[in-house]
């Protein structure tokens, strides 16, 4: 077995009492040590010497922080984006709002961006189109611009801090909405709970407070022939449904990866 192997093992057994995925965890962080992506550390021998910063970023994991914090990066959709404290994480199930996305949108709103991370995979799968991002966080827009400009996306992505669509008045062509969802008595993984910008996550007693605020808002902001996509919690799918019919919209469903109610388009 080669250092990098047993390193590796090490780190798995010791990540395992506080991490649903020890393994990944370990390899992700051994192939941050060595300046790799973690498909070439699995198809390499492994060789290498153990970077001597390694056991430090694998104490970092054990002690809750999430990995993306650590390796300051985080893969979403088609593009890789960096992360940091103040920044709300990345998600797959949030990539349900790309897949549902209209076909060829020219201006995209994104309400909620956080490090940019929905307009910037938007733009970067549509190139004639281009966008603005809004996010009352200025820790979580500092990522966004730096991300528009390491993807070279800064000609097309503009962003800039708001309270969801107030001062909006324009109409866009696709609309994507990540707001917080989490109901403020939620129990949250500790990685999560004590990392992650509470604002980004919590919505009141139910989680649906932000939905309350956005719905009356949603109809003026879609171009004629333009979506809307509002990602929600896989248990909130008639709550917010009938928010905003009454607000005259006729949402529609859609379901993640795993069949799980993720986004309601409108």
């Amino acid at each position: 077995m080669t250092a990098v192997a047993r390193a590796l093992s090490r780190a798995t057994q010791t990540l395992s009492a506080t991490s649903d995925t020890p393994r990944l965890d370990a390899e992700l962080l051994m192939a941050h040590a060595l300046g790799i992506e973690r498909d070439s550390l699995l198809l390499s021998r492994q060789d290498q010497m153990v970077p001597a910063m390694y056991p430090a970023l694998v104490e970092r994991r054990q002690t809750g922080e999430p990995v993306a914090y650590i390796t300051g990066k985080r893969a979403f959709w088609n593009i890789e984006l960096e992360v940091g404290p103040g920044a709300l994480i990345p998600r797959p199930d949030s990539e349900t709002l790309m897949v549902a996305g209209t076909p060829g949108p020219r201006r995209i709103l994104d309400l909620g961006s956080g490090p940019g991370t929905l307009l910037l995979a938007a733009l970067d799968q549509w190139p004639e189109a281009s966008g603005l991002g809004v996010d009352s966080s200025e820790a979580a827009l500092g990522y966004a611009v730096a991300n528009a400009r390491r993807l070279g996306l800064s000609n097309r992505a503009h962003f800039r801090r708001g309270n969801w669509a107030a001062r909006i008045s324009e109409a866009f062509d696709l609309v994507l909405i990540n707001p917080p969802y989490v109901a403020e008595d939620a129990a949250l993984a500790p990685d999560v709970a004590e990392h992650e910008p509470a604002e980004a996550l919590f919505a009141g007693s139910d989680g649906l407070d932000d939905y309350r605020r956005l719905a009356p808002d949603i109809a003026r902001l879609i171009a004629p022939g333009g979506l809307a996509a509002v990602e929600i919690g896989h248990d909130q799918a008639e709550a917010v449904a009938r928010l905003l019919a009454e607000q005259g919209l006729k949402p529609r469903l859609a379901r993640d990866l795993a069949g799980r109610p993720r986004a309601m388009l409108i």
